[in-house]
Order: C-alpha cells, then sequence, then structure tokens
C-alpha cells in the first residue's frame, strides 16, 4: 500500500516492479461508484489469472464496500497462505493462482477519502512514498527528448519551478508539480526537434514561457518574467506566429462578432494561447470574472477554423446533461 501525495510516483512504481517481473498489471481507478460486487469480480479475476491489480486512489472506496473488500481480500490471502489450488470467494469456487498481486495507492487527507478499516489495513504493507528529486528527473527526461545539455537544463528547470513554489500566489490553477513538468518537457523535445538549429537554452526558455504564461496574471506575470530573464540571461525567444491565420482571427472577430480587435491584440493573443494549449493539453480550463470573453475566445477560435476548412465541433452547456448523461453508470438491477 504506497502511500504519499499527487505526482510522487506510487502507481508508476507499482507498474515498473510489474514490468520487471513480467506480469500483467491493470491499473482500476477506484470510484465511490463501484460496489462491493464489482470489487468482488476484480479479486476473482486477479487470483484467477495470477495478474496484478493496482486500485488507484483507493480510499476514494465508500466505507460500506471497503469493509467487504476485507473479507473479499482475506480470502484470497488466507488461499496463498495455505497453497490452495482453488478456493471459494463470494459463493464463487475460483481456481488459485499464487503470483497474483493487489496494490493499492493512496493519497492521505484528501477530500472525499474513507479512512481504511483496520482489518483491511492489516492485509497489505504500508510503504511511504516522499517526493522524488526533480532535478535528476527532469535531467533523464532532458537525455530522453534528444537534449545535449541536459544537466544545466535540468538544473535551471529545476530552481525556476522551485522559485515560482515560493514567490508566486497560491492561486488554486498553478501547479509545479511532477504533470506540469513533463508536460513543459513534451513541448521542448517537439520545439527541438521542429528547429534543431535553435539553442538548446533558448528552446527550453520558450516552451517554458508559452506553457506557462497563459495562466499567471497580474503581478505573478512580472515576477515569473523576472525570474525567466534572470535564469536565461540575454535570451529571448520570439514567439512562433502565425500572420495570415492571426488576421483572419482579426477579421472573424470584428465581422462576424461584431467585437472591436484592440490594438495590443490581447484577444488574438488569448486566441493563439489556447491552440497552443490544446496542442499540449486533452482538457482545458478557462477562468476569469464575467464579460472577460472566456467564451468568445473559444467560439472566435472555431469559427476561424471552420473557415480555414478545418471542422471544429462545439457541445455547448454542459449543464444541459446530468453526469451519468455524459459519463454512463452501472444500472445496479441489471449491472
Amino acid at each position: 500500500a504506497p502511500a504519499g501525495p499527487a505526482g510522487t510516483g506510487k502507481t508508476e512504481t507499482t507498474k515498473d516492479l510489474a514490468n520487471a517481473l513480467a506480469k500483467a498489471c491493470y491499473v482500476i481507478n477506484a470510484a465511490p461508484e463501484m460496489d462491493y460486487l464489482t470489487m468482488g469480480n476484480l479479486f476473482k479475476g486477479g487470483a484467477a489469472s495470477g495478474s496484478w491489480l493496482c486500485f488507484d486512489e483507493y480510499n476514494r472506496l465508500i466505507p460500506e464496500v471497503l469493509s467487504v473488500n476485507t473479507v473479499q481480500f482475506k480470502a484470497v490471502c488466507e488461499a496463498v497462505k495455505v497453497k490452495a489450488k482453488r478456493f471459494v470467494l463470494q459463493g464463487d469456487e475460483i481456481a488459485m493462482d499464487p503470483t497474483c498481486g493487489c496494490f493499492i495507492t493512496m493519497n492521505p487527507g484528501y477530500l472525499g477519502r474513507s479512512e481504511l478499516p483496520e482489518g483491511l489495513k492489516a492485509l497489505f504493507r504500508p510503504i511511504t512514498v516522499m517526493v522524488p528529486d526533480f532535478n535528476l528527473i527532469m535531467e533523464n527526461m532532458f537525455m530522453g527528448e534528444g537534449f545535449l545539455e541536459s544537466k544545466a537544463l535540468g538544473r535551471k528547470f529545476a530552481v525556476l519551478y522551485e522559485l515560482n513554489k515560493d514567490l508566486l500566489s497560491k492561486a488554486p490553477q498553478y501547479d509545479w508539480g511532477m504533470r506540469a513538468i513533463k508536460s513543459v518537457l513534451v513541448v521542448a523535445g517537439s520545439f527541438k526537434r521542429a528547429d534543431p538549429s535553435l539553442a538548446e537554452q533558448g528552446v527550453l526558455m520558450r516552451s517554458l514561457r508559452d506553457t506557462n504564461v497563459a495562466k499567471i496574471d497580474g503581478d505573478d506575470r512580472v515576477i515569473f518574467m523576472g525570474l525567466l530573464s534572470d535564469l536565461f540571461p540575454g535570451i529571448d525567444v520570439p514567439r512562433a506566429r502565425d500572420l495570415e491565420w492571426e488576421a483572419l482571427k482579426a477579421q472573424v472577430l470584428e465581422e462576424d462578432f461584431g467585437y472591436t480587435n484592440d490594438p495590443d491584440g490581447y484577444l488574438i493573443l488569448k486566441i493563439t494561447q489556447l491552440i497552443e494549449l490544446l496542442v499540449i493539453r486533452h482538457c482545458i480550463f478557462m477562468m476569469g470574472p464575467p464579460g472577460s470573453f472566456k467564451s468568445a475566445v473559444w467560439k472566435i477560435l472555431a469559427k476561424s477554423k471552420d473557415r480555414l476548412g478545418d471542422k471544429m465541433f462545439i457541445v455547448d452547456n454542459p449543464k444541459a446533461f446530468t453526469t451519468n448523461e455524459v459519463y454512463g453508470y452501472v444500472n445496479m438491477a441489471t449491472r
């Protein structure tokens, strides 16, 4: 049972161990909607096939389900202990492969998490996972993306994110953890491959700026840009601009929507940032006060994409659907 903060590699470590031992490892995101029958089926399958189950965020299950899990998983453990060939789990006789394994990862102290029952805790060996040394991870990822100065770049990157954590405000949309680092590295790698002649420091500076500037606002932006120019002195790579498309967006903005295009090009800049983020993110969250053209940004983007012959689909208001209609659900009667 590895436990620790988000982005410390609890699930990754489990997957890696399974990989090293050539075991099939199924990562199951535990959800409050899962009931004891679903869990029972998973335990049966794991025991019979000898594969490993990794229940991610296990303490999101509700206490009632957890208490039944204790009985179910204890049956599996007992069968392994007595080297049984077959055993009974929830009224079904199941074949037993003793090499099966069960791992649970937990983020302690998060909202909407249950405390594990004592009987269940006793069945798992607890492991605490600490926040890793980002410097080493970055250095290796830079090498993986094909950078030569990986050591120096890793150090700069790590220092920048450490300083961001300390100096910038604690806004809810900021994340200076492992997952955010990964996305910047992927962008840097794609920049490097797109233009091999660019200096590596410039490539990193540009990807740090382009991926972060969209979400940093007000005084924080001044601090962030200051930190960037301190860490990368004298390096200022201009943003990649598609002037023809920008002109088209300005035209759509004025003709189709009746807006006035501001001389600073703020709206065009925001649309461009949205496009850049769509390249690296599956899902984008837009926030700001009412009337700060959050909806206008994606509507204008969609319209200008249509003009280019690149059709964009828009489903308007999420409040028009229930959660079940969007994500599906298990009908308890028929399962």
